[in-house]
């Protein structure tokens, strides 16, 4: 059986921890300067994959 690739796409958004899937925020990519600083901030901080989804996208990457 052949090897599954990896995913580039979902690779470039995602960071594998120990237990779970690190994704960055939507949204902050480019044009940063038109919105508001407090969605800049909060999208520094990125947010953990959901289980469902983390079982869904594990072999990936």
């Amino acid at each position: 059986m052949p090897k599954i690739k990896t995913h580039k796409g979902f690779a470039k958004v995602a960071n594998k921890r120990k237990n779970d899937i690190k994704i960055g925020k939507p949204g902050t990519r480019h044009n940063t300067g038109s919105k508001s600083q407090s969605f800049n901030r909060k999208g520094r901080k990125g947010s953990n994959l959901s289980k469902a989804d983390h079982n869904r996208l594990k072999n990936l990457i």
